[in-house]
């Protein structure tokens, strides 16, 4: 075992791994550490935007994701059951004119067979940290594996182990923030609609109602609800989903159930000393949107490239790395505005005729491309909205 890596990853998870590609193939030597011993096949998040395309074509490995997903190029908007307007991604910039979907447990295993590719031995499950301490130019990391126990240096340590981050904690960063008043249901069902590739969003006076095509001809159902239901049922969904827009699941297969509550959580900065944060263990927001992990993806980007610079330069990284936080945590607070956006015009209490004409107007050329670009991530930090 190696007791020495330029860099540490904490968190096998999609940011995790794409950092470790990254930083790999920048010819820096990373050692990803990761609780899990594979990766779970619940499905989680599924939209990769266009930003994040970019990023993997960069980096050499699109066409991998882009020949196992589905292209989503237009979402239709219904107010109630009556479809008032869509949403067309046609003419957001290309190569990447769509929303890709596609399960999370695929996207992780692209990237996780992407960085045993260029070096096998550079990622390890099944570990725990369990202490570190930092020094003016080190990091030591303490882990243990089975009933075996090492301990690495490391220049740098990166925290991309989830919202309760062990990483985040030892370090004293606050992460502040709260949890938001609204709940949802969601469900894998074999497809049982005529739109295609299509996605289709219900601005329901009884609550939002979500969905999107999935590969293996099936498509993801989401539905708001008043309270989180705590043991979730296909049946509750399915419920929902005939009594607000009259469509039936009855005859349609489940893969997945499960109900959540949605958050918002920042840290107050994105390092201390040596330990750098990205993705949820820096930023919590609501999936609704499907922005969260694309955010952690931009994270990644930025802090690999931040580490590049910071080892060649050797001395003290901390101009960088303010640097890198600051930028990161304003794409952050920009990014969970647009999701409060979104969850705010799913909410029922606002479904009256004066949303409704303000959604049925945005829905409309020219404003729809300029909503296309927003729903897809452009101008983060940058725009005003």
């Amino acid at each position: 075992m190696e007791n020495h890596a330029d860099v540490m990853i904490a968190g096998g998870g999609p940011v995790g791994l794409y950092l470790a590609g990254r930083l790999l193939q920048n010819g820096i030597s990373c050692l990803l550490l990761e609780e899990k011993k594979e990766i779970s096949h619940h499905s989680k998040s599924l939209g990769i935007h266009p930003v994040s395309l970019e990023l993997f074509f960069q980096a050499g490995i699109a066409d991998a994701f882009i020949e196992q997903g589905v292209k989503i190029k237009k979402g239709i908007a219904f107010w109630n059951r009556n479809r008032i307007g869509e949403i067309s991604f046609s003419r957001c910039p290309g190569p990447f004119s769509f929303v890709l979907s596609l399960p999370q447990w695929q996207t992780e295993t692209i990237i996780e067979n992407w960085v045993q590719s260029l070096n096998p031995a550079s990622i390890i499950r099944g570990t725990k940290i369990t202490n570190l301490n930092q020094t003016a130019d080190s990091v030591s990391v303490t882990y243990t594996q089975g009933n075996h126990e090492y301990t690495v240096q490391t220049g740098l340590l990166i925290g991309c182990d989830g919202k309760n981050s062990i990483v985040r904690k030892h370090a004293g960063i606050p992460f502040m923030g709260n949890p938001y008043p609204d709940t949802y249901i969601m469900g894998d069902y074999t497809e049982s609609t005529a739109f295609g590739p299509d996605a289709a969003i219900y601005l329901h006076q009884d609550g939002l109602i979500e969905s999107f095509p999935l590969p293996g001809n099936f498509r993801r159902w989401v539905a708001k609800t008043d309270s989180l239901i705590e043991n979730p049922q296909p049946e509750h969904l399915q419920n929902i989903i005939e009594q607000r827009i009259g469509h039936s699941l009855s005859s349609a297969q489940n893969a997945m159930i499960s109900s959540f509550g949605v958050q918002h959580y920042l840290a107050d900065r994105y390092y201390a000393g040596r330990v750098v944060l990205a993705g949820d263990s820096a930023h919590v927001i609501s999936p609704i949107g499907g922005q969260g992990m694309n955010l952690g993806w931009l994270d990644a980007e930025a802090c690999a490239q931040i580490i590049s610079d910071a080892i060649a330069q050797k001395p003290d990284p901390s101009a960088l790395l303010e640097k890198y936080s600051s930028k990161q945590k304003k794409m952050a607070a920009h990014a969970a505005k647009r999701t409060e956006l979104n969850m705010w015009l799913g909410r029922k209490e606002n479904s009256g005729p004066l949303v409704k004409a303000a959604v049925h107007l945005i829905t409309k050329k020219p404003l729809s491309h300029l909503l296309a670009r927003i729903f897809t991530m452009r101008g983060l930090g940058r725009w005003w909205v």
